[in-house]
């Protein structure tokens, strides 16, 4: 749990919780929960995946199965946020629906240039930048970091 906790930055306020740790393509976290035999990544499980269980206990997978399994659904559209408070479990057809038609928001995180791994590693780079020179201004630099991925626009 002190491992995992030392990979993330609770923002005040209720806002996003900032991972730390190693980025996905995908730009969710990565945690090495467990050490297992073998070359495979095994024990590997998605940051936000592990906050959601920390807090909720172990999804159930409730008959699903295929197409309608449960995913987490970031409804703060921040893929590196591990606020358990800021995901809910849906299916992933209602999941990949919300995504398109929330990515046209051009001030939505969806819409950052730099894609969703782009995003986080820019923001933990600010935390970590900010926490290293023991600043009071980390979320003024996680605004910064934020605004530099938003699209340009004519008005």
């Amino acid at each position: 749990m002190a491992r995992f906790e030392a990979k993330t930055y609770r923002r005040p306020g209720g806002r996003c919780t900032v991972w730390l740790g190693s980025v996905s393509s995908t730009g969710h976290g990565s945690f090495r929960a467990a050490s297992l035999p073998g070359p495979s990544r095994r024990g590997t499980v998605p940051a936000h995946l592990f906050a959601y269980q920390l807090e909720y206990g172990v999804i159930p997978r409730l008959g699903w199965s295929g197409a309608d399994d449960a995913v987490l659904c970031h409804q703060c559209d921040f893929a590196g946020c591990t606020h358990p408070h800021h995901m809910r479990l849906g299916v992933k057809a209602v999941n990949r629906t919300e995504y398109h038609l929330r990515r046209r928001n051009l001030a939505s995180p969806l819409a950052d240039v730099r894609g969703p791994a782009g995003r986080i590693r820019a923001i933990a780079t600010a935390v970590r930048t900010g926490l290293a020179r023991g600043d009071d201004s980390i979320e003024e630099r996680i605004r910064s970091a934020e605004a530099a991925g938003l699209p340009l626009t004519l008005w």
